[in-house]
């Protein structure tokens, strides 16, 4: 990369979910995120969110047929994780309760300082950790 290129950095994730509207609903009123787009493309319908800088696509296919782009990762809701920083995990945590969402924890760290949930609508998991958490520092880990 020449040094007048900019550094390559995530700035879309899709989630393939059952039920996009219900989804969406968690992240537009828990975090705020705004809907900026709702589409047909081909075999399936995206509603796109933003938080200002990211670009989250809830995606629900017509068929899943594994020839088919929604069954080429495999049936039903999938994308493991996601994460996103927020200033205070006990506070989205119980809002996250009362939208819908099932707070998962991992008993096999149980001092962890993110706070795992599934997506209400069928959109997998995701995470909620401190602000700053995903800018790893070495030995952070």
């Amino acid at each position: 990369m020449s040094n007048n290129q900019s550094k390559p950095k995530i700035t879309h994730l899709a989630l393939k979910v059952v039920d996009a509207d219900q989804a969406a609903k968690v992240f537009k009123d828990v975090f705020g995120f705004i809907e900026t787009d709702r589409r047909r493309d081909g075999d399936h319908v995206s509603l796109h969110l933003t938080d200002g800088s990211f670009d989250l696509a809830l995606v629900t296919f017509d068929s899943e047929h594994p020839d088919s782009m929604g069954g080429v990762v495999g049936e039903g809701p999938c994308i493991h994780h996601f994460g996103i920083d927020v200033d205070d995990t006990a506070k989205f945590s119980e809002e996250l309760k009362q939208a819908g969402a099932e707070i998962l924890t991992d008993p096999t760290r149980p001092d962890a300082k993110t706070i795992k949930f599934t997506v209400p609508g069928g959109g997998g998991m995701a995470e909620i950790a401190p602000m700053d958490w995903h800018k790893r520092e070495q030995g952070n880990a």
